[in-house]
């Protein structure tokens, strides 16, 4: 639920702009890791982010619209199923940052265009605060009515980056389940404020949320090693935690990783893994740790796509 086509943003702003020098071999490495829908949002924080945003997602419709016999845009529940028997690839259209709601209108106005998910804050922003603020003062009284109106469209809330105070409020104020699509629990990174608490975690659950657990390795664990199997403790402590209703994949990374492959050092990649092959690795892990044939099918989407469901029924 934070899956990307490529971290390259030169040769994503190409294919969007120019869909075709998207090519056949880009589809089959796609189609080879194993991933059948992928949830490719941005976060803009600079500039004018509207209009960053309104060009991102006609971008995205432009290579769609190109692209048609590869790919399907996720609309609707039954769409998942649809793309699968069909052979085509899902892209589920989002948003990392919903600062581009100007008005409570603007809203509708997305949802229009394709849009399905939007994580509330990048930074902090107009709405409420993000993980990175020096002080979160919470979901604000504009953050709410965004909510509501996301609530009423059916429109996922998206909680990754929002500061603990935000994400909280965010909880409480929505209606429908809210998502957090990538990030990982507090209690095997303490010191980072990126990943959720287990109160905030118990509390997203107990709403019928579900958390996708990221595979950046600054928020798995800090360690001189970090590899695959702590990947998996995070998966471990949420289904203790709250059951394995409530756990997905958010890797938030491509097919290559995101360290430069100039650099023997590893900053933000995983120890020991080809990123193309990652879900692979993830189920192999959990047969390992004998989780059932039904609970790895929640995990690698059917619990997202059992949420997402509940939300866009309007």
């Amino acid at each position: 639920m934070l899956g990307l086509l490529t971290l390259n943003s030169r040769k994503l702003s190409a294919w969007e702009t120019n869909p075709g020098q998207f090519q056949q071999a880009d589809f089959l490495r796609l189609r080879d890791s194993g991933i059948t829908v992928f949830h490719p949002a941005v976060g803009f924080t600079d500039g004018d982010i509207y209009k960053a945003s309104l060009r991102d997602i006609t971008g995205w419709n432009a290579f769609l619209a190109a692209h048609s016999g590869q790919f399907e845009r996720i609309e609707g529940a039954a769409q998942f199923k649809q793309a699968k028997l069909l052979g085509k690839m899902g892209i589920l259209i989002g948003q990392q940052n919903s600062a581009h709601f100007r008005t409570v209108e603007d809203v509708d106005r997305f949802y229009a265009l394709g849009q399905r998910v939007s994580q509330l804050t990048y930074n902090g922003n107009r709405l409420g605060g993000g993980s990175s603020d020096r002080r979160d003062v919470g979901l604000s009284q504009y953050g709410v009515q965004i909510v509501e109106r996301m609530n009423r469209v059916g429109m996922a809330v998206d909680i990754s980056h929002c500061g603990d105070v935000t994400t909280m409020n965010s909880i409480e104020s929505s209606r429908k389940p809210i998502l957090v699509t990538h990030s990982n629990c507090r209690a095997l990174v303490p010191g980072s404020a990126r990943c959720k608490t287990d109160d905030a975690i118990r509390h997203m659950a107990a709403k019928g949320g579900v958390m996708g657990i990221t595979m950046v390795r600054t928020f798995v664990r800090a360690a001189p090693r970090v590899t695959i199997e702590d990947v998996l403790d995070h998966i471990d402590h949420v289904t203790k935690l709250v059951g394995v209703e409530h756990v997905g994949i958010g890797s938030d990374v491509d097919l290559d990783g995101r360290d430069s492959r100039a650099q023997p050092a590893r900053r933000f990649d995983l120890d020991g893994i080809v990123y193309a092959k990652k879900i692979y690795d993830l189920t192999e892990g959990l047969v390992r740790r004998n989780y059932s044939s039904r609970n790895i099918e929640l995990i690698l989407g059917g619990n997202f796509e059992r949420v997402l469901t509940a939300i866009w029924t309007v």
